[in-house]
């Protein structure tokens, strides 16, 4: 193994191709049990996915790793990502395990690992494990392989823990609710936690056959969730995403509110209570500019951190914060759990109509954003487009163009060979003619 392992978030790609092979999930769990086994005394691991069929390809080679080991196993079944932050740190586990590609197609997959703590591991933590990858794994005794075993209460606890993160004594009666859950692995945790709050809820994306996740639903595709809202005059639309760890929502007129504009909504409201952790909020380069100004319009500061919300929590747990999130949906609030969790930020937004008794429109259109558009660029394995001398000229007309009246933000995905090209500009032609400009010599380049 020579390429790196360890993206942005954990291990993705293509299912049964490298690295999402079950030969790499048997040697990625071994290392990663050998990791977090550091002497005799009894370890575990808990392992939760999305509902991929090679989900359980996966699964069975990573439980093999870790038993191999010595590490228990308890396997969890279908749950939200959050959920596996939440109980690795409550179950005790000395690493958990999400097997899910989030927001990508049924043919990827990935695998997500959690420390003791419930946070994401580290950069030297991955690269600990990769060492061990490489340089190979003394196997445990017979007489001390670890056990392996279904949790069957996974899914249960999550649900009770997400229904206390709701203002307390408050319910959701009288409000009807449109919950899309993408086919993934909150299909049946995030109705339940709605209808035990007492809302009626119509729950789309609740039907997974292993190979329809993400697909034309959940938050990437809010489309079915608008017009369904629509349809049955919901009060608000509910979209996550395949592990449930992002969230956008829908006002009762079928509009689209983006992280951007939820976490607006929850750090003025916590400002204006006195709860948000150093007056700041912790958001990537890709927030639009119209958050920044209406927060510092009202005195909270934006921290920028790079794309990923690994970043945006390391950022959060070095100053203190206790809000950040990104524009694409994941809302990650510390004081509820120890990454994205889309459910327990709409529950957050719930809260603010209850409490307020403002519909969803005029709570989701918190500021005016700057007009932005992103556009993706796919290019050749082994290509460098962005070291292209003609496209580092275009790219440094097009920030002289935009001044201090727009940005441009250009960047590898870390998960796709793509390369993500973002414009923001007051004038919207000034921005379709800066966008296309840089996009233009990206492909010629790539």
């Amino acid at each position: 193994m020579s390429e790196k392992l360890f993206g942005t978030d954990g291990v993705r790609g293509r299912a049964n191709s490298w690295p999402m092979t079950a030969e790499m999930a048997l040697k990625l769990g071994t290392a990663a049990g050998r990791f977090f086994r550091r002497d005799q005394n009894e370890h575990r691991v808990v392992i939760g996915k999305d509902t991929r069929r090679s989900g359980y390809m996966i699964e069975y080679a990573l439980t093999a790793g870790f038993a191999s080991t010595g590490m228990d196993v308890f396997l969890l079944g279908p749950v939200p990502t959050p959920a596996i932050g939440y109980l690795t740190h409550g179950l005790r586990a000395d690493v958990g395990v999400m097997i899910s590609a989030s927001h990508n197609p049924a043919h990827d997959n990935g695998i997500k690992l959690f420390g003791p703590d419930g946070f994401k591991l580290s950069n030297q933590a991955e690269a600990g494990i990769e060492a061990l990858m490489q340089s190979g794994v003394p196997l445990s005794q017979p007489d001390n392989i670890g056990q392996v075993k279904r949790f069957e209460d996974a899914r249960g606890r999550y649900v009770e823990y997400a229904k206390t993160t709701f203002p307390y004594r408050k319910r959701l009666d009288g409000l009807r609710v449109v919950v899309d859950c993408a086919n993934g692995a909150a299909y049946r945790a995030a109705p339940s936690v709605l209808w035990e709050l007492g809302a009626e809820v119509i729950a789309i994306g609740v039907d997974p056959d292993g190979h329809n996740i993400n697909d034309g639903c959940g938050s990437t595709h809010p489309e079915a969730a608008a017009q369904k809202v629509l349809e049955t005059r919901a009060d608000i639309g509910i979209c996550l995403d395949g592990d449930a760890d992002r969230v956008v929502l829908i006002d009762e007129k079928g509009h689209v509110a983006d992280g951007d504009q939820i976490m607006a909504l929850i750090a003025t409201r916590w400002a204006e209570d006195g709860r948000l952790a150093g007056n700041t909020l912790v958001a990537t380069v890709m927030s639009n500019l119209g958050l920044e100004r209406h927060l510092n319009a009202r005195g909270i500061d934006l921290k920028r951190t790079a794309v990923g919300d690994r970043y945006v929590v390391e950022e959060m747990r070095a100053g203190g914060y206790t809000l950040g999130g990104e524009q694409s949906g994941h809302i990650v609030m510390t004081d509820y759990a120890t990454t994205g969790d889309g459910l327990i930020g709409a529950l957050q937004f719930l809260g603010c109509m209850v409490e307020t008794g403002k519909p969803a429109s005029e709570l989701a259109r918190v500021f005016e954003p700057v007009p932005q558009k992103l556009v993706n660029v796919r290019y050749k394995q082994g290509s460098q487009p962005l070291s292209a001398e003609a496209v580092q000229e275009a790219i440094s007309k097009a920030e002289t163009r935009l001044g201090h009246d727009g940005r441009l933000l250009i960047r590898k995905s870390g998960t796709e060979p793509l390369i993500r090209v973002m414009a923001e500009a007051v004038e919207p032609a000034l921005l379709d003619d800066v966008l296309s400009s840089v996009v233009d010599a990206v492909k010629a380049a790539s």
